[in-house]
């Protein structure tokens, strides 16, 4: 049953392998610097190593969108995200997986009342207009800057040739290792929430957390999913948009690989927060935007010449229906799965102003007037309660954010043989102190756990928010999460 549950994303990382590989290799494929089966071997362990030790900072913000907590609804919208690409596929556009997985996402949210993150989706959707650009904007700096070198160093063509093949298997595997890094988001970041998995060690030393081993198997589908089914894609990046050379078809890989890094580097995103710094938001962008972003910059150097612009208008099209599809789909498909076939797809979370909710929310300093008649009351679904909030008294976003993070209910205890499922290597000495401090005891709301931590230890605190404290915040709130899915009791 578990790796049913699970099949649909192994069937879109397949479809992922098959579509996005293209825009690593498909230029370097179809110019016929690189052969297919080289590529496939370089990118298909590329893809799996940047899955596995760089996957985690995308897939947390995709599941930001909308934590689908149930394995049957991951499964669902996972695998109508991946007949959409599939589909796509079929019919020879490089469609964007990100764009897929966010519509079934969304479609999700919709068919159980879950609120939508809109500051998460609109980060994301900005993404989709800013990474093609971005890509253009490297692409035309990188091409000058090889212009510029290749007619300094008046290299012989044989030579040139030598150098542009092993340029193009190493920004390949940059690529590809990129591309698992950044996109392994949109393959399992939909299972991290509820994975099956526990965290183990290896050797005493290294710690495979959950989210790990999903995105290892993750990783090798779209190794299979490249090495089966991605050459016809290959040739609609590298030759159908535009004619490319080697060298401007290395200077497009190039441009495309950097810009997956951009958005997927913990690395980077620490060491720009820790130096003042504006960071980049770690989100899962179009593999697809990017590369057809840098093939559109050669253009423009070139003034505008050689496009195929029925081509890129078709791409176009694909992208923006794309996600629409997904939703769709997803939202009928949970349905049938729900009613007709019995399968659980979401884990209920109500909401209630229950007297300790009240007078906590008021410690806030929020005034709950005109509220009266809702205490006790239990909602079914955030947008249910939101809904009755909202009929009474309009409240601004920041304070229905607060009241429906106090309101959340939930079923916590803190067993003693579950504290060995916590990833002790992720938490502090002292916040693992703190939560063997509290074992035993029950929660029937996640703020009660995170102040029942507080209480024992400054490091389970969040700080005051500036863009240095940032990323502090960010993992803080991840390894709460951790913790509440640890020793969340389920029904």
């Amino acid at each position: 049953m578990l790796f049913l549950l699970l099949s649909s994303g192994l069937f879109f990382g397949w479809s992922l392998g098959a579509n996005d590989a293209a825009n690593v290799f498909g230029t370097a494929v179809a110019t016929r610097m690189v052969r297919f089966r080289t590529a496939a071997i370089i990118g298909g362990i590329f893809i799996i190593l940047g899955a596995v030790f760089s996957g985690a900072g995308a897939a947390n913000t995709l599941a930001d969108l909308g934590s689908v907590n149930a394995l049957g609804g991951a499964f669902t919208a996972t695998l109508f995200a991946a007949v959409t690409v599939y589909w796509m596929t079929k019919l020879g556009f490089p469609v964007s997986t990100s764009q897929a997985i966010v519509g079934a996402i969304v479609g999700w949210n919709y068919f159980t009342g879950t609120l939508t993150d809109y500051h998460s989706l609109t980060k994301i959707v900005s993404t989709w207009v800013l990474c093609p650009i971005l890509t253009a904007g490297f692409s035309i700096a990188l091409y000058l800057l090889f212009r510029w070198l290749l007619r300094v160093a008046k290299m012989h063509l044989l030579r040139m040739d030598a150098l542009t093949r092993a340029g193009l298997i190493l920004v390949g595997a940059f690529g590809a290792y990129s591309l698992g890094a950044n996109n392994i988001a949109n393959v399992m970041g939909i299972f991290v929430p509820a994975s099956p998995f526990t965290s183990f060690t290896i050797g005493g030393v290294i710690q495979f957390s959950s989210a790990q081993q999903l995105f290892l198997l993750g990783a090798l589908a779209i190794t299979v999913g490249m090495f089966t089914y991605s050459y016809r894609v290959m040739m609609t990046v590298g030759n159908d948009l535009m004619k490319l050379t080697p060298i401007t078809a290395l200077v497009v890989v190039l441009s495309h690989s950097i810009v997956l890094f951009l958005f997927a580097s913990q690395g980077l995103e620490n060491w720009l927060i820790r130096h003042g710094l504006p960071s980049i938001p770690l989100v899962p962008v179009s593999s697809s935007q990017a590369v057809i972003g840098g093939v559109i910059g050669i253009a423009l150097i070139k003034g505008g010449k050689g496009i195929r612009y029925r081509v890129l208008g078709g791409i176009a099209a694909s992208w923006i229906a794309t996600p629409i599809i997904a939703g769709l789909l997803s939202f009928v498909a949970l349905f049938f799965v729900q009613n007709v076939f019995e399968l659980k797809v979401q884990r209920p979370v109500p909401f209630a102003l229950t007297p300790t909710v009240w007078e906590r929310i008021e410690q806030e300093g929020i005034s709950l007037e005109g509220l009266e008649d809702l205490r006790d009351m239990q909602f079914k679904t955030a947008r249910q309660f939101e809904g009755a909030l909202g009929a009474r008294r309009k409240l601004p976003r920041d304070t229905l954010e607060i009241v429906l993070h106090f309101a959340e209910k939930d079923s916590l205890h803190v067993a003693p043989k579950d504290l060995g499922n916590i990833d002790s290597g992720w938490l502090t000495p002292l916040q693992m102190e703190a939560l063997r401090s509290i074992a035993d005891s029950s929660f029937s709301h996640k703020w009660q756990l995170h102040e029942a931590l507080m209480k024992r230890t400054y490091q389970w605190h969040f700080r005051p928010q500036n863009r240095f404290n940032d990323n502090f915040n960010k993992e803080l709130k991840r390894k709460l999460t951790h913790v509440y899915d640890t020793f969340r009791i389920e029904g």
